[in-house]
């Protein structure tokens, strides 16, 4: 009776699982990492700045959090290049950053929903921004004269005026270097992985959002400057706002050119590297790093 009843039973399956289900399991798994990820950097969101406001490196804001913001935006559908960074990409990002953030006005430029773009974490929301937050900062802001508030949006705009050289040759300098890539890839295909194209794609795409999202940034802080400006008219009229209004101004020659995408000085056309000589990989015999013609 008992053997019989043993003989009966089912046996375990030793099948593997289907293909379908193996699917599944690994989407389940990504999917897991993903929350993982993203609770890590939901828990600790706005980027830490130390000396100066420059942001301080760390495994959470310059590792997970990207990690995490890649695999949101893959499953977005959104371009995400896995070529290394390059020097210059790397200081556009760093000179860029300044202009996303504003610790010194105590998030009027929403610092915690940047870094969660910046990291790809979430979507671009940065067009919902509306430029009287700047003012009700400054407005509630307790100053010993009201004629301060003037001078501290003068002298806001004049930092900015006086980044924004170095901040310009940054973009130009990486606009350049995709330029190249292409030039490369024109030239090396038939001999790169089939994949080649689609990165340098991808990778281009990604330095043009982060571009449009600084020109979005300058266009906004131009704005929030002007509607405080007007604001202060109405509220504290003082002799300061002419000085104010000459430096914003002089803001307004940088917010044109960054419209145009002019950040080369030359009217926003190609970088002016199309010329670029790409030295044979062969080549042994001196300097091999490529040099860009001026």
């Amino acid at each position: 009776m008992n053997a019989a009843r043993l003989a009966s039973r089912p046996r375990p399956s030793t099948r593997q699982p289907s293909a379908s289900v193996a699917d599944v399991l690994r989407a389940l798994g990504r999917g897991v990492s993903i929350l993982v990820l993203a609770n890590l950097a939901f828990a600790c969101v706005a980027r830490p700045t130390g000396d100066f406001g420059r942001a301080e490196p760390g495994i959470v804001h310059d590792t997970a959090m990207p990690m995490a913001g890649d695999m949101l935006a893959r499953a977005r559908k959104e371009p995400v290049s896995r070529f290394n960074i390059t020097d210059q990409e790397r200081e556009m990002h760093d000179r860029v950053w300044r202009f996303l953030v504003a610790p010194h006005a105590q998030d009027w430029l929403f610092d915690s929903s940047v870094e969660l773009q910046r990291t790809r974490i979430i979507p671009p929301r940065d067009e919902r921004y509306t430029t009287d937050r700047y003012y009700a900062w400054l407005k509630r802001t307790q100053y010993q004269s009201s004629r301060t508030r003037y001078s501290t949006v003068g002298n806001h705009a004049s930092i900015d005026i006086e980044t924004l050289p170095t901040t310009f040759a940054a973009i130009c300098a990486v606009i350049a270097v995709d330029q190249q890539r292409a030039i490369a890839l024109g030239n090396l295909s038939p001999r790169l992985p089939e994949t080649a194209a689609a990165e340098v794609a991808a990778r281009r795409a990604e330095n043009d959002a982060f571009i449009a999202w600084f020109v979005r940034a300058l266009n906004y802080r131009y704005d929030s400057y002007n509607f405080a400006l007007d604001s202060l008219l109405v509220e504290t009229p003082h002799e300061q706002s002419l000085a104010v209004d000459e430096t914003l101004r002089r803001l307004s020659v940088y917010v044109g050119r960054a419209n145009r995408h002019d950040f080369c000085g030359n009217g926003g056309q190609m970088a002016g590297y199309s010329n670029v000589v790409i030295p044979s990989r062969y080549q042994h015999k001196g300097d091999t790093e490529i040099v860009l013609q001026k």
